[in-house]
């Protein structure tokens, strides 16, 4: 049961400096900040591994001005990056929220390159939804388990202590400070104290009554995050008094290939790929973005859909390593026609030529897509899709600093938030969603609260 209650009289089992909850991206990034500036640092983790849901994400994280954006010869700046989040959530964010995360990016992951060696690269063969540059850094392999196993291999390189296996219940505070907590662990509940405490426990997805309560949009929605994503932070929030903002925003993604249960990678739209229904006909503008095409794919009969593109597109998402699962897994179907697609699809072929054949370059269509590529050619590709529930995007309101902000207006001072415990910048739905949000909150108010938490110590 999760729960705050008054300081034990019969003290701790442990003290450290810094407690972080939490041994996802934000976590891991967290402690290092921490660690780097000098404290204790201490770790738990409720699965037996860290990862959280990092782990199923692609690990890409936008940031503007990196030296890794210079040495491909792209223009970008911060200003530039804080204006197309707004942009993408109508302008519902705090400025000042999307302002730090902005301005502290690129230094977050030059310092993750520069520190601790991690090899990011930017994607430069395609653009991302609402994205105005090319942004999105990422490891070798493009996929989230890679992020977190470099970050883990950092942590064990500076001595930063991850315990696994220890879900936190119970928070301790006195009359102003957080105290300590409770962790459940294989042989009983432990009671450690802190000087500063910060939650990286992500967000609500994994708890179905929570989902029902503030996002009963997509309740029947696949869950694609992380099964330990309970909500455990918005609740200690709540029995703190904290505010909590933009609890019905979430990053949902409209093209998980079924029966599969593997992610296919957006840059087969972006490129110049279109989503068809079981009547194959297209049914929306696929430009708008991935995070929104959830809802619209379950509108779908039967919920389904199918996304069509060809092999120059599929040479371009290889890149990906969920991309090169889903093929190794038969989850992609190939013919040298439409008519031959059609048919290994279940489509009707008539609508399916007419669909590919009216797209055309430059010019907007029906649904107000413009496509800047020349058409699909063959072979032609296709995989079977619906839509998911990836993770939450509202959490505790926090300033500047990371600090968890009270009701009231008055802030904890040694509570922090960082990732998805903390308030997104995706607005306060599902189309507000900018391609990387979820990692850039991580990893910037990761570095930021580890930072702050230090000087507590």
């Amino acid at each position: 049961m999760i729960c705050v209650a008054p300081t034990p009289s019969t003290g701790f089992d442990l003290d450290v400096s810094v407690l972080v909850i939490g041994a996802g991206a934000s976590g891991m990034v967290a402690a290092l900040s921490a660690n780097d500036a000098g404290s204790e640092v201490l770790v738990v983790e409720a699965d037996p591994a860290p990862g959280g849901s990092t782990a199923l994400s692609a690990g890409l994280i936008p940031a503007a001005g990196t030296y890794f954006q210079k040495a491909a010869g792209i223009r970008d700046n911060p200003l530039i990056l804080a204006a197309d989040i707004q942009h993408k959530a109508n302008w519902e964010n705090s400025q000042t929220l999307v302002d730090t995360l902005a301005a502290n990016a690129g230094s977050c992951i030059e310092w993750l390159s520069d520190r601790f060696h991690l090899p990011f690269s930017v994607v430069t063969d395609f653009d991302y939804p609402g994205h105005s540059r090319r942004r999105m850094h990422g490891l070798p392999t493009r996929a989230g388990r890679e992020l977190v196993d470099w970050l883990r291999s950092a942590c064990e390189a500076e001595c930063v202590d991850i315990v696994c296996n220890r879900r936190a219940r119970v928070l301790f505070r006195d009359s102003t400070r957080i105290m300590g907590v409770e962790v459940q662990g294989p042989e009983g509940c432990e009671r450690i104290g802190c000087e500063a405490l910060i939650l990286a426990c992500n967000g609500f997805g994994g708890n179905r009554e929570m989902i029902a309560r503030y996002i009963p949009e997509v309740e029947k929605a696949l869950w694609f995050g992380h099964d330990g994503n309970k909500g455990d932070a918005v609740m200690w929030g709540d029995a703190l008094g904290a505010e909590s903002l933009h609890l019905g925003a979430y990053q949902g993604h409209g093209n998980v290939a079924t029966p599969h249960g593997i992610l296919i990678t957006w840059a087969v739209i972006t490129e110049g790929g279109v989503q068809v229904n079981t009547t194959g006909r297209r049914f929306w503008d696929e430009s708008q973005g991935y995070s929104e095409a959830a809802r619209v794919v379950m509108a779908q009969p039967g919920g389904i859909a199918w996304t069509i593109f060809d092999n120059r597109i599929a040479e371009i998402a290889r890149q990906f390593q969920d991309f090169r699962d889903a093929e190794a897994a038969g989850a992609l179907r190939t013919a040298d026609t439409l008519d031959a697609l059609a048919d290994l699809c279940d489509l009707s072929a008539q609508s399916l030529n007419k669909t590919i054949s009216a797209i055309s370059s430059g010019q907007a269509d029906e649904f107000g897509r413009t496509f800047i590529s020349p058409g699909l050619t063959q072979p032609y590709m296709a995989v079977k899709v619906i839509g998911a529930l990836f993770h939450t995007q509202g959490g505790l309101n926090v300033n500047q600093d990371a600090r968890v902000k009270l009701a009231n207006g008055d802030l904890l001072p040694n509570l922090y938030a960082s990732g998805g415990a903390a308030v997104g910048v995706s607005g306060t739905g599902d189309s507000g969603y900018l391609s990387g949000n979820g990692l850039l909150s991580a990893v910037v108010l990761g570095r930021i609260a580890g930072q702050r938490a230090a000087e507590q110590t």
